[in-house]
């Protein structure tokens, strides 16, 4: 009995000390390691497929917001997902005279809470196939599955996919996604 608690005992710590191991790696995003103790805001910048998106952010003037207490959670699109946009589309939402469209727009991809995608699946599951979340902007988005991958569809039907999920910080998670969101304009 005492060498079976002993065993169980062991194990436990030879358990806690691999998950810490394990938590202490950061996931990379763009070949950026992102880590959980800093903030959306502090991650982003680091990552070479969010350039587009880092540019919007301070174009619109949000770091200082993604980098508050949140929680946030953030749907990213990446750099392939701004190309996908019509030619000169970032370059006018980025001009001064367009603040409020871009910040319309980005605000568009952050709901004010946090959610993995084991909670946004769930939910999913739970309200029969869809799941709507309203978003900072104020509008709402719609969680769906598509195969075993979390969707995002915005108000007019375009449907992005995380590509990438998970991605804490200390202030929200981000879900990187092949598609940018348009809210009603």
């Amino acid at each position: 009995m005492i060498t079976t608690i002993r065993s169980l005992a062991i194990a436990s710590i030879l358990a806690a000390g691999t998950l810490a191991a394990t938590a202490a790696e950061p996931v990379t995003v763009g070949g950026a390691p992102m880590f959980a103790d800093k903030t959306i805001a502090e991650n982003a910048p680091n990552a070479s497929n969010l350039t587009t998106l880092v540019a919007a952010v301070k174009a619109a003037g949000l770091v200082e917001t993604l980098g508050t207490a949140g929680p946030f959670t953030v749907f990213a699109p990446d750099n392939d997902a701004f190309a996908k946009l019509p030619a000169g589309t970032v370059d006018e939402l980025v001009k001064p005279e367009n603040k409020e469209k871009l910040t319309k727009i980005l605000t568009y991809h952050v709901v004010p809470a946090k959610a993995t995608s084991e909670a946004a699946i769930q939910m999913v599951k739970d309200d029969g196939g869809k799941h709507m979340v309203k978003t900072v902007q104020g509008e709402e988005l719609t969680l769906a599955l598509a195969g075993d991958k979390l969707t995002v569809t915005d108000a007019a039907g375009n449907v992005a996919t995380v590509t990438q999920a998970d991605v804490m910080q200390s202030n929200g998670v981000v879900h990187v996604i092949d598609t940018v969101l348009m809210p009603k304009m």
